[in-house]
């Protein structure tokens, strides 16, 4: 057993790794009721495109499935997963996003028998041919309603004008016509796979014993060996974005828009990685934040309202800032935009809203460690970046004004941006 400690912050945490390559981190929150578990697979909707396990070739899997597959993992033959963790008081769900896949839960009473019932099913999956087909009705009415959905639609429509070929330009959940190709055998194909130990790690937070939680888990756990993942192939992405204008119609009363701006200092990891992602976030903060001369501004002229927010995201291989909102004149809203990076970029930022927006973000994380869910995402966020989140202090001590002003002139370009409307039809 390690332990990970931050004393700046008064914070542990407890770092076991299983036989079968499984990393456990746990969290001590003396007196907390509440108690949290993820279980995270580093495997997200991105990764269509990877050598398998066991085989020497790469194979291309159809859109949607990392999606699909989290789905199929509550089914069981016999039990229903939701009716046993409602029995124990436990709340459980999952989501997956570009990245991961995570299962979880909360509970107060029965924790370790909750966590054996997480590890159980989350290990033992079960498709058959009757159940795959029944799931992509369910799914494909999913997808549906999110292409139905104004503000996701003028989101990812942004996103496929960044991107010319990588995979982040797709629906997580795919596509009705690609997840019709989703049968049995690709299924556990890419459980096999990415669902192996050495590709997964069990977070926990709570006021707990970290002997009994090992004690469950070894009880319970997949006692083989995971093995490596071999490969994941994306394609090469130009760097160049490749719509500047997508425009759409869809039932909503006031036109919407998401102006993007795609990254292209990528290929880094760890510290730097959360360092790149700190300073552009606390940027787009100091630029176009709610306490923000141009937000006053713009609000002031009713151009927009306190729905406009920005923000980046990131990995490896991807990245861009979002300004996203609502507004009568969104064109006028992006040219606002565009002249007050073009001015912004010939005159220092102020050094005073530089240390009030890193101080926030300071006290906001702090806050956060009083939340079991606030940590748990956290972690699971950043883990399979290869960063502990117990470090984000150190990480922001580290951010300058001069990074924030190079983060300016290298990723806000306004050739790299795009964007986006849903007009109201």
């Amino acid at each position: 057993m390690k332990i990970v400690e931050n004393k700046r912050i008064g914070e542990k945490l407890y770092h076991e790794k299983m036989e079968n390559g499984l990393n456990i981190y746990y969290m001590p929150k003396k007196g907390y009721i509440k108690k949290h578990a993820v279980f995270a697979a580093n495997y997200g909707s991105n990764d269509n495109y990877f050598v398998p396990i066991g085989q020497s070739k790469a194979i291309m899997v159809p859109e949607g499935i990392a999606h699909f597959l989290e789905h199929k993992l509550f089914e069981e033959p016999d039990i229903n997963i939701f009716d046993k963790f409602s029995e124990l008081g436990a709340s459980v769900n999952a989501y997956t996003n570009f990245n991961q896949t995570a299962y979880l839960f909360s509970t107060v009473d029965y924790f370790y028998e909750s966590l054996q019932l997480l590890i159980k099913f989350v290990q033992n999956p079960y498709f058959t041919d009757e159940n795959v087909e029944k799931e992509k009705g369910i799914i494909a009415q999913e997808i549906k309603m999110y292409q139905d959905n104004p503000n996701w639609r003028v989101l990812f429509n942004c996103i496929k004008g960044m991107y010319f070929k990588h995979p982040i330009r797709v629906d997580i959940a795919g596509t009705v016509e690609s997840i019709q190709d989703i049968n049995k055998e690709i299924l556990y194909k890419c459980y096999n796979t990415f669902y192996n130990p050495s590709n997964m790690v069990l977070f926990i937070v709570g006021d707990l014993s970290f002997d009994e939680i090992i004690e469950r888990v070894r009880r319970t756990s997949n006692k083989n060996e995971g093995e490596e993942i071999k490969e994941r192939i994306y394609p090469e992405e130009p760097r160049k974005i490749k719509d500047k204008y997508m425009e759409e119609e869809l039932i909503t009363s006031i036109p919407l828009f998401t102006i993007g701006f795609k990254d292209n200092n990528l290929g880094i990891l760890g510290k730097e990685q959360i360092k790149k992602d700190l300073t552009t976030n606390i940027l787009l903060e100091i630029l176009f934040g709610n306490s923000s001369e141009f937000y006053n501004r713009l609000y002031d002229k009713g151009l927009i309202d306190n729905n406009f927010s920005s923000y980046f995201t990131g990995n490896e291989n991807y990245g861009h800032s979002l300004i996203t909102g609502q507004s009568v004149n969104p064109n006028q809203v992006a040219e606002e935009i565009i002249n007050y990076i073009k001015d912004t970029r010939q005159k220092r930022l102020s050094q005073e809203n530089f240390n009030r927006i890193k101080n926030k973000n300071i006290g906001g994380f702090l806050v956060g460690l009083n939340s079991i869910e606030f940590i748990s995402n956290y972690f699971i966020e950043n883990y399979f970046n290869d960063f502990l989140f117990i470090d984000f202090p150190e990480i922001i001590d580290d951010i300058s004004i001069e990074n924030m002003e190079e983060r300016l002139r290298d990723h806000l370009l306004i050739e790299n941006m795009v964007l986006s409307i849903i007009k109201p039809s």
